[in-house]
Protein backbone atom coordinates (compact mmCIF):
# COMPACT_ATOMS: atom_id res chain seq x y z
CA UNK A 1 0.00 0.00 0.00
CA UNK A 2 1.30 3.48 -0.82
CA UNK A 3 2.07 5.42 2.38
CA UNK A 4 -0.51 8.11 3.21
CA UNK A 5 1.90 10.95 3.97
CA UNK A 6 3.73 13.80 2.27
CA UNK A 7 7.30 13.23 1.27
CA UNK A 8 6.83 10.04 -0.71
CA UNK A 9 8.91 9.92 -3.89
CA UNK A 10 7.02 10.44 -7.17
CA UNK A 11 5.95 7.32 -8.98
CA UNK A 12 8.13 6.30 -11.92
CA UNK A 13 6.72 7.21 -15.30
CA UNK A 14 4.65 10.14 -13.97
CA UNK A 15 5.05 13.79 -14.82
CA UNK A 16 4.24 16.79 -12.67
CA UNK A 17 3.79 19.46 -15.29
CA UNK A 18 1.56 17.82 -17.87
CA UNK A 19 4.48 16.59 -20.00
CA UNK A 20 4.86 13.26 -21.75
CA UNK A 21 5.20 10.15 -19.61
CA UNK A 22 8.51 8.42 -19.35
CA UNK A 23 9.52 6.35 -22.34
CA UNK A 24 8.24 2.84 -22.28
CA UNK A 25 5.60 3.47 -19.63
CA UNK A 26 2.83 2.37 -21.96
CA UNK A 27 4.38 -1.07 -22.51
CA UNK A 28 3.02 -3.93 -20.44
CA UNK A 29 -0.01 -1.91 -19.30
CA UNK A 30 -2.10 -3.63 -16.65
CA UNK A 31 -5.46 -4.68 -18.09
CA UNK A 32 -8.15 -3.90 -15.54
CA UNK A 33 -11.26 -6.06 -15.46
CA UNK A 34 -14.16 -4.27 -17.18
CA UNK A 35 -16.89 -2.85 -14.98
CA UNK A 36 -19.94 -5.15 -15.19
CA UNK A 37 -23.27 -3.77 -16.32
CA UNK A 38 -25.08 -4.62 -13.08
CA UNK A 39 -22.61 -2.59 -11.05
CA UNK A 40 -23.02 0.43 -13.31
CA UNK A 41 -26.80 0.12 -13.03
CA UNK A 42 -26.81 -0.29 -9.25
CA UNK A 43 -24.48 2.67 -8.93
CA UNK A 44 -26.70 4.75 -11.22
CA UNK A 45 -29.85 3.92 -9.24
CA UNK A 46 -28.12 5.22 -6.11
CA UNK A 47 -28.24 8.72 -7.61
CA UNK A 48 -32.05 8.72 -7.78
CA UNK A 49 -32.74 10.07 -4.25
CA UNK A 50 -30.77 13.27 -4.80
CA UNK A 51 -32.59 14.10 -8.03
CA UNK A 52 -36.06 12.92 -6.98
CA UNK A 53 -36.11 14.96 -3.80
CA UNK A 54 -34.18 17.87 -5.31
CA UNK A 55 -36.51 18.20 -8.28
CA UNK A 56 -39.63 17.89 -6.14
CA UNK A 57 -38.26 20.63 -3.89
CA UNK A 58 -37.25 22.72 -6.89
CA UNK A 59 -40.67 22.47 -8.53
CA UNK A 60 -42.98 22.58 -5.54
CA UNK A 61 -41.33 23.98 -2.41
CA UNK A 62 -41.72 27.57 -3.55
CA UNK A 63 -45.39 26.94 -4.40
CA UNK A 64 -45.86 25.05 -1.12
CA UNK A 65 -44.45 27.84 1.00
CA UNK A 66 -46.31 30.61 -0.84
CA UNK A 67 -49.71 29.06 -1.56
CA UNK A 68 -50.13 26.21 0.96
CA UNK A 69 -48.27 27.45 4.03
CA UNK A 70 -49.05 31.01 2.85
CA UNK A 71 -45.77 32.59 3.89
CA UNK A 72 -44.80 35.94 2.45
CA UNK A 73 -42.44 35.84 -0.59
CA UNK A 74 -39.74 37.48 1.54
CA UNK A 75 -39.82 34.66 4.13
CA UNK A 76 -40.05 32.02 1.41
CA UNK A 77 -37.02 33.41 -0.42
CA UNK A 78 -35.01 33.50 2.81
CA UNK A 79 -35.80 29.84 3.50
CA UNK A 80 -34.79 28.78 0.00
CA UNK A 81 -31.60 30.82 -0.07
CA UNK A 82 -30.42 30.23 3.51
CA UNK A 83 -31.19 26.51 3.25
CA UNK A 84 -28.91 26.16 0.24
CA UNK A 85 -26.35 28.57 1.64
CA UNK A 86 -26.12 26.26 4.65
CA UNK A 87 -24.38 23.87 2.25
CA UNK A 88 -21.50 26.35 2.21
CA UNK A 89 -20.73 24.78 5.59
CA UNK A 90 -22.08 21.25 5.31
CA UNK A 91 -20.79 20.07 1.92
CA UNK A 92 -17.10 20.97 2.35
CA UNK A 93 -17.29 19.94 6.00
CA UNK A 94 -18.76 16.55 5.11
CA UNK A 95 -16.18 16.12 2.36
CA UNK A 96 -13.38 16.80 4.83
CA UNK A 97 -14.87 14.49 7.49
CA UNK A 98 -15.12 11.71 4.91
CA UNK A 99 -11.49 12.21 3.89
CA UNK A 100 -10.51 11.94 7.57
CA UNK A 101 -12.62 8.86 8.26
CA UNK A 102 -10.97 5.41 8.21
CA UNK A 103 -11.80 2.61 5.82
CA UNK A 104 -14.07 0.06 7.49
CA UNK A 105 -15.28 -3.42 6.57
CA UNK A 106 -17.99 -2.07 4.26
CA UNK A 107 -15.65 0.55 2.85
CA UNK A 108 -15.12 4.23 3.50
CA UNK A 109 -17.91 5.88 1.50
CA UNK A 110 -20.81 3.42 1.62
CA UNK A 111 -21.22 3.56 5.44
CA UNK A 112 -21.81 7.31 5.14
CA UNK A 113 -24.42 6.75 2.43
CA UNK A 114 -26.33 4.07 4.34
CA UNK A 115 -26.26 5.72 7.77
CA UNK A 116 -27.47 9.09 6.44
CA UNK A 117 -30.47 7.65 4.57
CA UNK A 118 -32.93 7.33 7.52
CA UNK A 119 -32.25 10.91 8.59
CA UNK A 120 -32.66 12.17 5.03
CA UNK A 121 -36.05 10.46 4.65
CA UNK A 122 -37.40 11.72 7.99
CA UNK A 123 -36.35 15.32 7.45
CA UNK A 124 -37.63 15.28 3.87
CA UNK A 125 -41.09 14.31 5.13
CA UNK A 126 -40.93 16.97 7.83
CA UNK A 127 -40.17 19.65 5.23
CA UNK A 128 -43.60 18.99 3.69
CA UNK A 129 -45.54 18.84 6.96
CA UNK A 130 -47.55 21.90 8.01
CA UNK A 131 -47.60 23.33 11.55
CA UNK A 132 -50.80 24.66 13.04
CA UNK A 133 -52.24 27.81 11.49
CA UNK A 134 -52.22 29.39 14.93
CA UNK A 135 -48.41 29.22 15.05
CA UNK A 136 -46.79 32.65 14.72
CA UNK A 137 -45.23 33.46 11.36
CA UNK A 138 -41.76 33.72 12.93
CA UNK A 139 -42.02 30.17 14.30
CA UNK A 140 -43.27 28.85 10.97
CA UNK A 141 -40.29 30.47 9.30
CA UNK A 142 -37.91 28.87 11.80
CA UNK A 143 -39.62 25.47 11.44
CA UNK A 144 -39.22 25.29 7.69
CA UNK A 145 -35.74 26.77 7.71
CA UNK A 146 -34.60 24.23 10.33
CA UNK A 147 -36.16 21.21 8.62
CA UNK A 148 -34.80 22.32 5.26
CA UNK A 149 -31.29 22.76 6.67
CA UNK A 150 -31.42 19.37 8.43
CA UNK A 151 -32.50 17.72 5.19
CA UNK A 152 -29.73 19.45 3.23
CA UNK A 153 -27.19 18.24 5.80
CA UNK A 154 -28.48 14.66 5.53
CA UNK A 155 -28.39 14.86 1.74
CA UNK A 156 -24.80 16.14 1.88
CA UNK A 157 -23.87 13.08 3.95
CA UNK A 158 -25.46 10.95 1.21
CA UNK A 159 -24.52 12.68 -2.02
CA UNK A 160 -20.91 13.73 -1.33
CA UNK A 161 -19.74 10.14 -0.69
CA UNK A 162 -22.05 8.84 -3.44
CA UNK A 163 -20.62 11.16 -6.10
CA UNK A 164 -17.08 10.44 -4.84
CA UNK A 165 -17.77 6.74 -5.36
CA UNK A 166 -17.31 7.36 -9.11
CA UNK A 167 -13.56 7.18 -8.53
CA UNK A 168 -13.78 3.80 -6.76
CA UNK A 169 -16.05 1.65 -8.93
CA UNK A 170 -13.18 -0.23 -10.58
CA UNK A 171 -12.49 -0.56 -14.30
CA UNK A 172 -10.67 1.99 -16.45
CA UNK A 173 -11.31 5.56 -17.55
CA UNK A 174 -13.81 4.53 -20.23
CA UNK A 175 -15.74 2.38 -17.72
CA UNK A 176 -15.90 5.33 -15.36
CA UNK A 177 -17.28 7.59 -18.09
CA UNK A 178 -19.81 4.92 -19.00
CA UNK A 179 -20.91 4.57 -15.37
CA UNK A 180 -21.30 8.34 -15.20
CA UNK A 181 -23.51 8.25 -18.30
CA UNK A 182 -25.68 5.55 -16.72
CA UNK A 183 -25.89 7.63 -13.57
CA UNK A 184 -26.88 10.78 -15.45
CA UNK A 185 -29.52 8.88 -17.40
CA UNK A 186 -31.09 7.56 -14.20
CA UNK A 187 -30.83 10.96 -12.53
CA UNK A 188 -32.54 12.72 -15.44
CA UNK A 189 -35.29 10.10 -15.32
CA UNK A 190 -35.48 10.59 -11.56
CA UNK A 191 -36.18 14.28 -12.01
CA UNK A 192 -39.26 13.30 -13.99
CA UNK A 193 -40.22 10.70 -11.38
CA UNK A 194 -39.88 13.18 -8.52
CA UNK A 195 -41.82 15.99 -10.13
CA UNK A 196 -44.26 13.54 -11.75
CA UNK A 197 -45.21 11.70 -8.55
CA UNK A 198 -45.45 14.93 -6.59
CA UNK A 199 -47.45 16.58 -9.36
CA UNK A 200 -49.89 13.69 -9.72
CA UNK A 201 -50.59 13.57 -5.99
CA UNK A 202 -50.87 17.29 -5.25
CA UNK A 203 -51.86 18.63 -8.68
CA UNK A 204 -55.58 17.89 -8.35
CA UNK A 205 -55.78 19.73 -5.05
CA UNK A 206 -54.01 22.76 -6.47
CA UNK A 207 -56.50 22.71 -9.34
CA UNK A 208 -59.33 22.66 -6.81
CA UNK A 209 -57.84 25.67 -5.08
CA UNK A 210 -57.62 27.50 -8.39
CA UNK A 211 -61.31 26.87 -9.04
CA UNK A 212 -62.02 28.88 -5.91
CA UNK A 213 -60.62 31.94 -7.69
CA UNK A 214 -63.96 32.48 -9.41
CA UNK A 215 -67.47 32.33 -8.01
CA UNK A 216 -70.73 32.29 -9.99
CA UNK A 217 -71.18 36.05 -9.93
CA UNK A 218 -67.70 36.56 -11.35
CA UNK A 219 -66.15 38.10 -8.26
CA UNK A 220 -62.64 37.10 -7.32
CA UNK A 221 -61.70 34.78 -4.51
CA UNK A 222 -60.69 36.20 -1.14
CA UNK A 223 -59.27 34.63 1.97
CA UNK A 224 -62.74 34.10 3.49
CA UNK A 225 -64.23 32.21 0.54
CA UNK A 226 -66.26 29.19 1.83
CA UNK A 227 -64.67 25.78 1.28
CA UNK A 228 -61.11 27.10 1.04
CA UNK A 229 -60.10 25.71 4.42
CA UNK A 230 -61.20 22.19 3.51
CA UNK A 231 -59.37 22.34 0.17
CA UNK A 232 -56.23 23.69 1.82
CA UNK A 233 -56.19 20.92 4.43
CA UNK A 234 -56.54 18.26 1.73
CA UNK A 235 -53.69 19.85 -0.20
CA UNK A 236 -51.48 19.76 2.87
CA UNK A 237 -52.26 16.06 3.41
CA UNK A 238 -51.45 15.37 -0.23
CA UNK A 239 -47.99 16.90 0.18
CA UNK A 240 -47.32 14.64 3.16
CA UNK A 241 -48.42 11.55 1.19
CA UNK A 242 -46.18 12.53 -1.73
CA UNK A 243 -43.21 12.94 0.62
CA UNK A 244 -43.76 9.46 2.08
CA UNK A 245 -43.90 7.91 -1.42
CA UNK A 246 -40.66 9.60 -2.50
CA UNK A 247 -39.07 8.74 0.85
CA UNK A 248 -39.84 5.06 0.24
CA UNK A 249 -38.19 5.22 -3.19
CA UNK A 250 -35.22 6.96 -1.50
CA UNK A 251 -34.76 3.93 0.80
CA UNK A 252 -35.11 1.42 -2.06
CA UNK A 253 -32.46 3.20 -4.16
CA UNK A 254 -30.04 3.23 -1.23
CA UNK A 255 -30.60 -0.50 -0.65
CA UNK A 256 -29.90 -1.32 -4.31
CA UNK A 257 -26.69 0.72 -4.19
CA UNK A 258 -25.59 -1.01 -0.98
CA UNK A 259 -26.20 -4.50 -2.38
CA UNK A 260 -24.80 -3.95 -5.87
CA UNK A 261 -21.70 -1.75 -5.48
CA UNK A 262 -18.41 -2.44 -3.71
CA UNK A 263 -15.66 0.12 -3.28
CA UNK A 264 -12.52 -0.57 -5.31
CA UNK A 265 -9.42 1.37 -4.15
CA UNK A 266 -6.80 2.24 -6.76
CA UNK A 267 -3.03 2.86 -6.85
CA UNK A 268 -3.32 6.62 -6.31
CA UNK A 269 -6.54 6.38 -4.27
CA UNK A 270 -6.12 3.84 -1.48
CA UNK A 271 -9.27 5.03 0.35
CA UNK A 272 -7.28 5.68 3.47
CA UNK A 273 -7.40 8.43 6.06
CA UNK A 274 -5.86 11.72 5.03
CA UNK A 275 -3.51 13.43 7.46
CA UNK A 276 -3.87 16.94 6.05
CA UNK A 277 -5.70 19.67 8.00
CA UNK A 278 -8.83 21.29 6.54
CA UNK A 279 -7.39 24.55 5.25
CA UNK A 280 -4.29 22.86 3.87
CA UNK A 281 -6.53 20.47 1.93
CA UNK A 282 -8.65 23.39 0.75
CA UNK A 283 -5.60 25.33 -0.45
CA UNK A 284 -4.27 22.29 -2.29
CA UNK A 285 -7.41 21.46 -4.26
CA UNK A 286 -8.31 25.09 -5.02
CA UNK A 287 -4.76 25.56 -6.28
CA UNK A 288 -5.31 22.93 -8.98
CA UNK A 289 -6.07 24.95 -12.11
CA UNK A 290 -8.19 22.43 -14.11
CA UNK A 291 -10.46 21.95 -11.10
CA UNK A 292 -10.89 25.69 -10.58
CA UNK A 293 -11.86 26.33 -14.22
CA UNK A 294 -14.25 23.39 -14.20
CA UNK A 295 -15.76 24.49 -10.89
CA UNK A 296 -16.39 28.00 -12.19
CA UNK A 297 -18.05 26.77 -15.36
CA UNK A 298 -20.16 24.29 -13.42
CA UNK A 299 -21.35 27.00 -11.03
CA UNK A 300 -22.68 29.25 -13.78
CA UNK A 301 -24.25 26.37 -15.70
CA UNK A 302 -26.00 25.16 -12.56
CA UNK A 303 -27.11 28.66 -11.69
CA UNK A 304 -28.57 29.13 -15.16
CA UNK A 305 -30.63 25.92 -15.21
CA UNK A 306 -31.86 23.58 -12.48
CA UNK A 307 -34.68 21.77 -14.28
CA UNK A 308 -33.93 19.23 -17.01
CA UNK A 309 -36.72 17.58 -19.03
CA UNK A 310 -35.05 15.22 -21.49
CA UNK A 311 -33.54 11.75 -21.76
CA UNK A 312 -30.89 12.63 -24.34
CA UNK A 313 -27.97 11.45 -22.19
CA UNK A 314 -27.02 8.52 -24.54
CA UNK A 315 -26.63 10.89 -27.48
CA UNK A 316 -24.33 13.24 -25.53
CA UNK A 317 -22.33 10.28 -24.23
CA UNK A 318 -21.70 9.23 -27.85
CA UNK A 319 -20.98 12.82 -28.85
CA UNK A 320 -18.38 13.41 -26.13
CA UNK A 321 -16.63 10.12 -26.96
CA UNK A 322 -16.60 11.01 -30.66
CA UNK A 323 -15.70 14.72 -30.49
CA UNK A 324 -14.40 15.32 -26.96
CA UNK A 325 -15.86 16.75 -23.79
CA UNK A 326 -15.02 20.42 -24.30
CA UNK A 327 -16.62 20.37 -27.75
CA UNK A 328 -19.75 18.72 -26.33
CA UNK A 329 -20.04 21.44 -23.68
CA UNK A 330 -19.95 24.29 -26.20
CA UNK A 331 -22.27 22.63 -28.74
CA UNK A 332 -24.79 21.52 -26.13
CA UNK A 333 -25.00 24.79 -24.23
CA UNK A 334 -25.17 26.86 -27.42
CA UNK A 335 -28.31 25.04 -28.57
CA UNK A 336 -30.35 26.21 -25.63
CA UNK A 337 -29.94 29.96 -26.22
CA UNK A 338 -32.30 30.27 -29.24
CA UNK A 339 -34.67 27.80 -27.55
CA UNK A 340 -34.96 30.00 -24.47
CA UNK A 341 -35.61 33.10 -26.55
CA UNK A 342 -38.39 31.41 -28.54
CA UNK A 343 -39.99 29.82 -25.46
CA UNK A 344 -40.15 33.22 -23.77
CA UNK A 345 -41.48 35.24 -26.71
CA UNK A 346 -43.66 32.85 -28.76
CA UNK A 347 -47.12 32.38 -27.29
CA UNK A 348 -49.46 31.22 -30.07
CA UNK A 349 -47.46 28.66 -32.05
CA UNK A 350 -47.84 25.42 -30.14
CA UNK A 351 -45.77 23.20 -32.46
CA UNK A 352 -42.84 25.62 -32.45
CA UNK A 353 -43.10 25.90 -28.68
CA UNK A 354 -43.00 22.09 -28.25
CA UNK A 355 -40.02 21.77 -30.61
CA UNK A 356 -38.06 24.41 -28.69
CA UNK A 357 -38.87 22.76 -25.36
CA UNK A 358 -37.51 19.47 -26.72
CA UNK A 359 -34.39 21.24 -28.03
CA UNK A 360 -33.87 22.97 -24.70
CA UNK A 361 -34.26 19.70 -22.83
CA UNK A 362 -31.75 17.92 -25.07
CA UNK A 363 -29.28 20.75 -24.65
CA UNK A 364 -29.69 20.86 -20.90
CA UNK A 365 -28.78 17.19 -20.64
CA UNK A 366 -25.24 18.51 -21.14
CA UNK A 367 -25.53 20.14 -17.73
CA UNK A 368 -26.07 16.72 -16.21
CA UNK A 369 -23.59 14.60 -18.11
CA UNK A 370 -20.57 16.73 -18.98
CA UNK A 371 -19.60 18.42 -15.69
CA UNK A 372 -19.79 15.16 -13.75
CA UNK A 373 -17.94 13.34 -16.52
CA UNK A 374 -15.19 15.98 -16.58
CA UNK A 375 -14.67 16.11 -12.82
CA UNK A 376 -12.91 12.70 -12.55
CA UNK A 377 -10.45 13.89 -15.19
CA UNK A 378 -9.60 16.94 -13.08
CA UNK A 379 -9.15 14.72 -10.02
CA UNK A 380 -6.90 12.32 -11.97
CA UNK A 381 -4.84 15.25 -13.20
CA UNK A 382 -4.41 16.43 -9.61
CA UNK A 383 -3.40 12.98 -8.37
CA UNK A 384 -0.79 12.60 -11.12
CA UNK A 385 0.71 16.03 -10.48
CA UNK A 386 0.49 15.75 -6.67
CA UNK A 387 1.22 12.11 -5.76
CA UNK A 388 2.15 13.12 -2.22
CA UNK A 389 -1.44 14.09 -1.37
CA UNK A 390 -3.78 11.12 -1.10
CA UNK A 391 -7.45 10.52 -0.19
CA UNK A 392 -8.78 13.98 -1.09
CA UNK A 393 -11.35 12.73 -3.63
CA UNK A 394 -14.34 13.36 -1.32
CA UNK A 395 -13.11 16.91 -0.75
CA UNK A 396 -13.08 17.56 -4.51
CA UNK A 397 -16.60 16.20 -4.91
CA UNK A 398 -17.94 18.05 -1.88
CA UNK A 399 -17.32 21.46 -3.47
CA UNK A 400 -18.92 20.27 -6.70
CA UNK A 401 -22.02 19.17 -4.78
CA UNK A 402 -21.99 22.43 -2.85
CA UNK A 403 -21.93 24.61 -5.96
CA UNK A 404 -24.75 22.60 -7.51
CA UNK A 405 -26.96 23.00 -4.43
CA UNK A 406 -25.90 26.58 -3.80
CA UNK A 407 -26.68 27.58 -7.37
CA UNK A 408 -30.12 25.99 -7.11
CA UNK A 409 -30.87 27.77 -3.84
CA UNK A 410 -29.53 31.06 -5.12
CA UNK A 411 -31.63 30.84 -8.29
CA UNK A 412 -34.77 30.06 -6.28
CA UNK A 413 -34.01 32.77 -3.76
CA UNK A 414 -33.38 35.38 -6.46
CA UNK A 415 -36.54 34.44 -8.36
CA UNK A 416 -38.72 34.49 -5.24
CA UNK A 417 -37.25 37.78 -4.04
CA UNK A 418 -37.76 39.26 -7.51
CA UNK A 419 -41.44 38.26 -7.37
CA UNK A 420 -41.68 39.86 -3.94
CA UNK A 421 -40.42 43.20 -5.22
CA UNK A 422 -42.62 42.86 -8.33
CA UNK A 423 -45.69 42.69 -6.11
CA UNK A 424 -46.58 38.99 -6.21
CA UNK A 425 -49.23 37.88 -3.70
CA UNK A 426 -50.26 34.26 -3.11
CA UNK A 427 -53.95 35.21 -2.85
CA UNK A 428 -54.08 36.89 -6.28
CA UNK A 429 -55.81 35.03 -9.11
CA UNK A 430 -54.37 37.39 -11.72
CA UNK A 431 -50.99 39.09 -11.62
CA UNK A 432 -49.95 42.60 -12.53
CA UNK A 433 -47.73 43.33 -15.57
CA UNK A 434 -44.60 43.78 -13.43
CA UNK A 435 -44.87 40.16 -12.21
CA UNK A 436 -45.25 38.89 -15.81
CA UNK A 437 -42.25 40.97 -16.96
CA UNK A 438 -40.15 39.69 -14.06
CA UNK A 439 -40.92 36.09 -15.03
CA UNK A 440 -39.96 36.78 -18.66
CA UNK A 441 -36.62 38.31 -17.63
CA UNK A 442 -35.85 35.35 -15.35
CA UNK A 443 -36.80 32.94 -18.14
CA UNK A 444 -34.41 34.05 -20.89
CA UNK A 445 -32.03 37.03 -20.44
CA UNK A 446 -30.71 35.91 -17.04
CA UNK A 447 -29.92 32.25 -17.89
CA UNK A 448 -28.52 33.18 -21.32
CA UNK A 449 -26.12 35.65 -19.70
CA UNK A 450 -25.03 33.06 -17.15
CA UNK A 451 -24.56 30.47 -19.89
CA UNK A 452 -22.28 32.77 -21.86
CA UNK A 453 -20.20 33.37 -18.71
CA UNK A 454 -19.94 29.60 -18.14
CA UNK A 455 -18.84 28.99 -21.73
CA UNK A 456 -16.23 31.77 -21.46
CA UNK A 457 -14.80 30.18 -18.31
CA UNK A 458 -14.74 26.67 -19.77
CA UNK A 459 -12.86 28.01 -22.78
CA UNK A 460 -9.78 27.97 -20.51
CA UNK A 461 -10.33 24.46 -19.14
CA UNK A 462 -6.96 22.82 -19.88
CA UNK A 463 -7.83 19.09 -20.08
CA UNK A 464 -8.59 18.16 -23.67
CA UNK A 465 -8.73 14.71 -25.27
CA UNK A 466 -4.98 14.65 -25.84
CA UNK A 467 -4.33 15.26 -22.15
CA UNK A 468 -6.93 12.59 -21.25
CA UNK A 469 -5.08 10.00 -23.33
CA UNK A 470 -1.81 10.99 -21.72
CA UNK A 471 -3.32 10.69 -18.24
CA UNK A 472 -4.63 7.22 -19.07
CA UNK A 473 -1.11 6.08 -19.92
CA UNK A 474 0.30 7.65 -16.75
CA UNK A 475 -2.38 6.04 -14.54
CA UNK A 476 -1.69 2.63 -16.08
CA UNK A 477 2.03 3.15 -15.50
CA UNK A 478 1.28 3.95 -11.85
CA UNK A 479 -0.82 0.78 -11.56
CA UNK A 480 2.03 -1.31 -12.97
CA UNK A 481 4.51 0.30 -10.59
CA UNK A 482 2.35 -0.41 -7.56
CA UNK A 483 1.74 -3.96 -8.75
CA UNK A 484 5.48 -4.60 -9.10
CA UNK A 485 6.32 -2.95 -5.76
CA UNK A 486 3.53 -4.79 -3.90
CA UNK A 487 3.11 -8.16 -5.66
CA UNK A 488 0.94 -9.58 -2.86
CA UNK A 489 -1.49 -6.66 -2.75
CA UNK A 490 -5.05 -7.16 -4.02
CA UNK A 491 -5.66 -5.76 -7.45
CA UNK A 492 -8.04 -2.79 -7.70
Amino acid sequence: MLPDRPGRAPLPGLTHAGGSPAAGSSRGEMQLAPLPFYRKLCYAIGGAPYQMTGNALGFFLQIFLLDVVQLEPFHSSLILFLGRAWDAVTDPAVGFLISKSPRRRLGKLIPWIVSSTPFGVVFYCLVWSTPSDTMPVSLKFLWYLTMYCFFQTSMSCYHVPYSSLTMFLGGNQRDRDSATAYRMGVEVFSTLVGSGIQGQIVGWYHASMMKSCSVPNGTLYNSTFPGLTDTLENTRKAYVIASVVLGSLYCMACLILFLGVKEQPGPLSPLGKTQLPFFHSLRIILGHLPYVWLLGGFLFMSLAFQVVASLSIPFWQWFLVRFGKKTAVFVGLSLIIPALIVITLVRHNFLLFVFMVILAGCSMAVLYLLPWSMLPDAVDDFRLKNPNYLNLEAFFYSFYVFFNKFAGGLSLGISTMSLHFAGYRASDCTHNPSVILTLQILMAPVPITLLLIAMAILRFYPIDEERRKQMRVEMEAASNWVKNENPGETKP
